[in-house]
């Protein structure tokens, strides 16, 4: 059966964006996208809140009309653009003239999680979420996160958005390595305790 699985990047201090949510201050390094990579190779679906969701599309787009990208990065673009994604949100619509709306449907916030648990009781690959605090950290909470991975790089913000924001949530570390070549540090956590 399906798992969910969350990763998401943070600063030393538990930011996942800067102050006024700017990502330019995150500790972002080449070893990001190929760790990245692995989970979306592993990926069925892709879950999204409405904030990350246009943007990232539009970026990964570009990186597959750009000759000049890498490999991985293609591959990257290729797996954004074509997997099945869940956008959860009270306001966003499916344009049905947008290139993604064939792959992509929303649910409202109050759907999400008997939509989610839904998801995972069928048969296929991994529901893979990226960033989105706010949309995860209640998914989370309802017990519906299976794995946890966080990333932590080797910069203080001071400020900016926190990882978490809800209840005490348990957690059960699986691993923890320095990704290659990089300074990013990967802890993988079971989170299916986090909902008790």
């Amino acid at each position: 059966m399906p798992k969910l699985i969350v990763s998401v990047l943070t600063s030393l201090d538990g930011y996942y964006e800067g102050p006024d949510k700017d990502l330019a201050s995150m500790p972002f390094e080449d070893a990001f996208n190929t760790h990245n990579l692995g989970l979306l190779r592993r990926a069925g679906t892709l879950v999204y809140g409405s904030t990350w969701f246009p943007g990232n599309w539009e970026h990964w787009s570009a990186v597959a009309a750009d000759e000049s990208q890498n490999d991985r990065d293609h591959e990257i673009a290729e797996l954004v653009t074509s997997l099945d994604a869940v956008v959860i949100s009270d306001s966003m619509k499916v344009d049905p003239d947008a290139p993604w709306a064939a792959t992509t449907r929303v649910v409202s916030r109050a759907e999400a999680p008997k939509e989610i648990a839904r998801l995972k009781r069928g048969s296929g690959d991994d529901l893979l979420m990226f960033g989105s605090a706010t949309t995860w950290n209640p998914l989370l909470a309802d017990g519906l996160v299976d794995e946890l991975v966080v990333l932590v790089g080797a910069a203080l913000l001071g400020d900016g958005s926190k990882l978490y924001s809800g209840s005490r949530a348990g957690l059960k570390l699986l691993a923890a390595r320095v990704l290659p070549d990089s300074q990013l540090v990967e802890l993988r956590y079971d989170a299916t305790g986090a909902g008790d």
